[in-house]
């Protein structure tokens, strides 16, 4: 049977990735034409989300990403950003030499 929630009851739910661990917190949806499009999850302190983006205050998490949603939100380890050295342009190259 397919339960429904309503979006208003999904804000602050804690984000889990599908291998568990903590991402961060649900802040909002983001709707289209009635149609959920993406979850904005705030950066916690203890999430990873915060340790991989720094100072920035969350992401958009697209809704085809959202494994499911109950008492908590799990979703694909795909929606943690990845960064690597060689993806980066010139001027973010050095950004990341600095910080090393």
């Amino acid at each position: 049977m397919l339960r429904t929630k309503k979006i208003t009851e999904t804000y602050d739910m804690k984000v889990f990735t599908d291998q568990g661990e903590y991402f961060g917190d649900v802040e909002e949806c983001v709707v289209t034409i009635g149609k959920a499009f993406g979850w904005r999850v705030k950066a916690t302190r203890s999430g990873a989300l915060s340790r991989v983006l720094g100072s920035a205050k969350g992401v958009i998490v697209p809704h085809q990403l959202v494994k499911a949603i109950g008492d908590i939100f799990i979703i694909n380890k795909a929606a943690i950003p990845s960064f690597s050295e060689e993806e980066a342009s010139g001027e973010e190259r050095e950004e990341i030499k600095a910080e090393e």
